[in-house]
């Protein structure tokens, strides 16, 4: 019988541990890995136009999301606006998106160093020396890219417009 959609969709979400058969088998045929990370609160457009950018750099795109302590430690006590569990969800249903992962350290580097993603991708706002697991990703042979923000877009700006 056929898996259903939301089952595909829920089958995307890995932890360490399910994530780390799948590199490897992503690996044995050769996919690129690109990974990328953040909180993706309420997903919106310039989200979207970032990832789908992001997975057009290899075969496979793994999303590191932060877990809902982390947002709120990043991003203030009135965040998450939407539960790990339902940003995970959303992100997952992407077609162009084959993994996402929850993180709770303040950074991506353990994920990263567990990885070895062959693309590390971060948005416009952030420069090569600004990016957390740039050293370790080239040193084993992979690449750092930056693509631009859409402009327009934001989380804290649609929040503002939300608040009046």
């Amino acid at each position: 019988m056929q898996m259903s959609q939301i089952q595909l969709i829920n089958n995307k979400i890995y932890t360490l541990e399910t994530l780390s058969r799948q590199v490897h088998l992503w690996r044995l045929i050769n996919n690129t890995i690109v990974f990328t990370n953040g909180c993706f609160d309420i997903l919106h457009r310039g989200h979207i136009e970032y990832l789908a950018s992001a997975s057009d750099l290899g075969g496979k795109l793994i999303i590191g999301l932060n877990s809902d302590r982390s947002v709120k430690k990043l991003k203030g006590e009135s965040r998450p606006v939407n539960t790990f569990s339902d940003r995970a969800f959303a992100l997952a249903a992407l077609h162009f998106v084959s993994a996402v992962i929850e993180f709770d350290e303040d950074t991506p580097l353990e994920l990263i160093r567990f990885i070895k993603p062959d693309v590390l991708v971060k948005g416009g706002d952030y420069t090569r020396e600004s990016i957390v697991g740039a050293d370790e990703v080239e040193a084993n042979g992979g690449k750092v890219a930056i693509i631009s923000f859409t402009e327009g877009y934001s989380t804290t700006l649609f929040l503002h417009k939300l608040r009046g």
